[in-house]
């Protein structure tokens, strides 16, 4: 691993490089990692600042949406000056203006069967941050398959919830199948535009996907793989609940 830093790089990074347990080899850890983050909106902007801002290596952020005046309440990594254009060129440009140190791939796609495998497997870590159930159990799927560890969260109205799946480390770690087996029959689940979400809830989960990836690659603190983290924002609490791993899934068995 390169433990050569540019005197910048020592300067940007300095406030992790003191901490014990990132230091210079954490940092560099961060630096030859890839981490994909699948959508560009309310959880992904976040997201993708933090770990850009953070020194990962390699970012690829993947949508094919457009950025609209109704998206500003709460995707933080867009402005009024990408009106009309790709939410991955607007969150691409916000990235290299945080730090230009960075490699930031932007990718305008829908993910299908036929691009999810590749785009999955050419990064260490993903984050999903999408806003349907198509979209998460297609990437879910793929992450299994490629074993890749998923770091997913979802928010509604004013509630946020938050896990890693990793099947591919051990028998006790499950996937995103395991909790959710199936997706729920289409209109059972409002979406926000639906249902509405308050705009820092968003930018609270998308955070803390950022922080739970950099503990992965960092391999520091206790991972949340086989536990669900659910915040309400109106009553001010956090709990934790245990994810078992279902013997016979679909997706993990054997894995």
């Amino acid at each position: 691993m390169d433990l050569d830093f540019t005197e910048t790089e020592i300067a940007r990074y300095s406030r992790h490089i003191l901490l014990r347990e990132v230091g210079g080899t954490g940092q560099a850890r961060l630096r030859a990692a890839s981490v994909l983050i699948v959508g560009a909106g309310g959880l992904g902007s976040p997201a993708a600042l933090y770990l850009a801002a953070a020194g990962v290596g390699r970012i690829s952020i993947v949508d094919d949406d457009v950025l609209e005046l109704s998206n500003l309440q709460r995707q933080i990594a867009h402005g009024v000056a990408f009106l009309g254009a790709p939410k991955v060129e607007s969150a691409a440009a916000a990235m290299r203006g945080l730090n230009p140190e960075v490699s930031v791939n932007p990718v305008r796609a829908r993910l299908d069967a036929g691009n999810v495998g590749a785009l999955v497997a050419a990064h260490d870590i993903v984050l999903d941050g999408t806003d349907n159930f198509a979209t998460r159990f297609l990437v879910a799927d793929a992450c299994v398959a490629a074993r890749r560890t998923l770091v997913s969260a979802a928010v509604l109205r004013f509630e946020g919830q938050l896990s890693t799946f990793k099947p591919h480390a051990g028998p006790d770690c499950p996937c995103y199948r395991c909790l959710y087996p199936e997706a729920p029959p289409a209109g059972m689940v409002p979406t926000c535009s639906e249902a509405g979400v308050l705009g820092p809830v968003t930018g609270v989960m998308g955070t803390l996907q950022a922080t739970e990836a950099m503990k992965e690659i960092l391999g520091i603190g206790t991972s949340l793989a086989g536990r669900l983290l659910l915040w309400d924002a109106l009553d001010a609490r956090f709990r934790t609940i245990t994810i078992p791993r279902v013997p016979d899934c679909a997706a993990c068995a054997g894995v």
